[in-house]
């Protein structure tokens, strides 16, 4: 698969009363024509701001220190805003956690639609009507043509929701950025916007970024997963790589919150501290005061990115050769595959 998104030591700082903050930190990336990656980490560690980045819908206090941001080719890392809302749809397009902070209250749901169709692909108003109609079709809004003409305060979150990415699907972007879009939903719903969100990416051929604190939804779509922490990328792989071998602490931390790795009648594991102020990140490894395996130097040096496997990489330094043995806690706790997720 050809790449669709380059991102080339990436990072994007804020200018604050108190300083500098380093949201994103030599971050590279690829995403693959039609290939669903999920952006995985706690609040805070920078998921959101790197889509943002390359989406350049930051508040003016953010800048691109260094790095480059390659969309369909073309280097996009200095474009004027002018050009970015050339692109802004038809490139790529976003879906926000809350549906309702997207769509505006007043307009009926069939019009916001039409309007972004109307922008860009340049048709007459009835055709931007029935290409409206089959997006609402398309995101399995029940009775379309009835739901048409109302305001979004009709419809429940999940519907709303839907409304969203048809919006974000009218121009027919070539990239998604989901930023948690089942996080204000119920479990039951949140199953449903998923298997939507599979559905369309593999009739459309789209390419997803889907950011999200919860590796129980990610198992259900992802084909790659990144795991972020403190701005930084520490892990990447398959879904099955970081599922099923994972090896950086804080994957560790993560898959042992899940429900699904918890044995019946056993507690939530959780991982102790808080994550660094990044107005001063510290000089090694940003995990290591939260690492139970930390060693001397994850508090000196930051680590390299060390290969497991043509598809399988880790940045800690207990993938290095002089690193003491140190058996992977338990995990699955002879849960099987299928139950995951």
């Amino acid at each position: 698969m050809d790449n669709i998104l380059e991102l080339n030591h990436l990072s994007v700082s804020f200018h604050t009363a108190q300083g500098e903050v380093e949201a994103v930190r030599n971050v590279s990336l690829t995403l693959k024509k039609g290939e669903v990656l999920a952006l995985v980490g706690e609040s805070g560690c920078g998921k959101s701001v790197l889509c943002k980045s390359v989406m350049k819908l930051l508040p003016p206090n953010a800048f691109v220190k260094n790095g480059s941001i390659v969309a369909a080719g073309e280097d996009i890392t200095q474009f004027s805003e002018e050009r970015m809302r050339c692109l802004r749809g038809t490139r790529f397009s976003m879906v926000f956690q809350d549906p309702m902070l997207s769509l505006n209250p007043t307009i009926p749901i069939g019009k916001q639609i039409m309007e972004m169709i109307c922008l860009h692909r340049k048709v007459g108003r009835q055709t931007a009507r029935q290409q409206a109609l089959q997006l609402l079709y398309l995101v399995g809004l029940e009775e379309p043509e009835q739901r048409f003409s109302l305001q979004p305060h009709y419809f429940s979150g999940g519907m709303r929701q839907r409304c969203v990415l048809a919006i974000a699907l009218a121009a027919q972007p070539q990239m998604l950025f989901a930023d948690e879009p089942t996080t204000a939903l119920d479990v039951t719903m949140q199953a449903q916007i998923i298997d939507l969100l599979r559905d369309i990416q593999k009739k459309l051929q789209l390419s997803i970024v889907f950011i999200s604190h919860d590796l129980g939804v990610v198992a259900r779509i992802a084909n790659r997963v990144a795991i972020m922490y403190a701005g930084k990328i520490v892990e990447i792989g398959t879904a099955e790589d970081i599922f099923y071998d994972p090896r950086h602490p804080y994957t560790w931390g993560l898959l042992r919150a899940l429900p699904s790795f918890v044995p019946r009648g056993g507690r939530l594991h959780n991982i102790p501290g808080m994550p660094p102020s990044l107005l001063h990140p510290p000089q090694g490894d940003a995990f290591a005061v939260r690492n139970a395996y930390a060693m001397k130097i994850d508090y000196e040096k930051m680590p390299p990115f060390y290969k497991i496997s043509d598809t399988h990489s880790a940045a800690t330094w207990l993938l290095d050769a002089r690193a003491p043995y140190i058996r992977r806690p338990e995990l699955l706790h002879g849960e099987s595959r299928e139950s995951i997720g």
